[in-house]
């Protein structure tokens, strides 16, 4: 790390954080997973192990980075668990304590070789494509702060890419953003930015996946799917939420519409990644079963998108698209029905 207090520069050490991407995840992932290849483990096995449904009513935020989360034992929300269940990755929000110097937190952070993840609206950074036109809350990895050049270094792996330095002020008007209502963006847009940061940490680098491990991973996973619990999770989760959602099209509420859009996104990201995990073990392993089922997990992935595109053009008349929006939530369940058998029967042979 370069740490010269009375330049007041900080760098994190060695190389810059990696641009970790793939379709369909979104800056939630894709920043998670720069933390966890720095710290040595490999992401798509960290974050693409574990695959759920869950769905909190009331919960859902105006974010591109929004994600379900239940309490812990101690009550309090872990994102880095929600993420990854199966490994000790942990994620914890905090905002600056002193608002006469925002930087000493993330100086701290810097100085102890561990980049921020930063909550930041796209309106006001210049690399972003929405840049002065539309308002939109997003993740961006903070690897580096320059005080005498007045820049901070951000990282973000989100098409187009961008990795480098922005002017302090940019970035300062992006983080303390209000986040205002935009009618560009009816998504992410009203949501306060608040100098939110993530602090994530993973505890333990896993070791290499084997059959044996994955083969308790998934058997979990498919318990979740098919035990009822107190929440809205697993299959019988799913029918609610999809009975919920028609429900209120047909009765016009656009808030609907407009909360499946975040929250069906971190659905699909997390199926994808759970997919591409299964098949890319089921190549190197020599099992065709377990391939399939990851392609069978990537298809409920792509069943999201008719029903989050739907949504995203029906916002102005629910009621139009209610039938579709039925269609779409049916073809999703026979996509998680057909992927939960596939992988149990994985899971029993490995």
């Amino acid at each position: 790390m370069t740490s010269d207090v009375t330049a007041r520069t900080y760098l994190i050490t060695g190389p810059e954080p990696e641009l970790w991407y793939r379709d369909p995840i979104s800056c939630l992932q894709s920043t998670f997973g720069a933390i966890v290849a720095r710290a040595g483990a490999d992401p798509l096995a960290v974050l693409g192990a574990g695959w759920r449904f869950l769905h909190l009513p009331g919960d859902v935020r105006s974010e591109e980075f929004y994600y379900p989360c239940l309490p812990g034992e101690s009550g309090e929300t872990d994102l880095g668990a929600a993420l990854a269940p199966h490994h000790d990755l942990h994620a914890r929000w905090w905002q600056p304590a002193d608002e006469d110097d925002v930087w000493r937190e993330v100086r701290e952070s810097l100085a102890d070789d561990r980049p921020v993840i930063a909550a930041v609206d796209n309106y006001h950074l210049p690399f972003r494509p929405a840049y002065s036109d539309v308002h939109a809350a997003h993740l961006v990895v903070v690897y580096g702060l320059d005080e005498v050049r007045g820049v901070v270094y951000v990282s973000d792996a989100m098409p187009p890419a961008f990795r480098g330095a922005v002017p302090v002020e940019a970035f300062l008007r992006s983080w303390g953003s209000a986040n205002p209502t935009d009618h560009q963006d009816a998504f992410f847009s009203d949501s306060r930015i608040g100098r939110r940061c993530l602090d994530v940490r993973l505890d333990a680098v896993p070791p290499p996946l084997t059959p044996e491990v994955l083969g308790g991973f998934l058997r979990t996973d498919v318990e979740g799917f098919t035990t009822a619990g107190p929440a809205r999770t697993g299959l019988a989760g799913l029918d609610a939420f999809a009975a919920e959602l028609t429900g209120r099209c047909r009765a016009g509420d656009a808030d609907a519409l407009r909360e499946l859009y975040p929250f069906g996104w971190g659905m699909q990201a997390q199926a994808a990644l759970h997919g591409e995990l299964l098949r890319r073990c089921g190549r190197e392993w020599g099992d065709p079963e377990l391939a399939g089922a990851g392609r069978a997990v990537e298809a409920v992935a792509h069943a999201w998108t008719g029903l989050r595109i739907t949504g995203a053009h029906g916002l102005d008349d629910p009621r139009g698209v209610a039938a579709d929006i039925a269609h779409h939530a049916t073809v999703l369940r026979a996509r998680y029905a057909t992927a939960v058998d596939a992988v149990g029967a994985a899971a029993t042979r490995l």
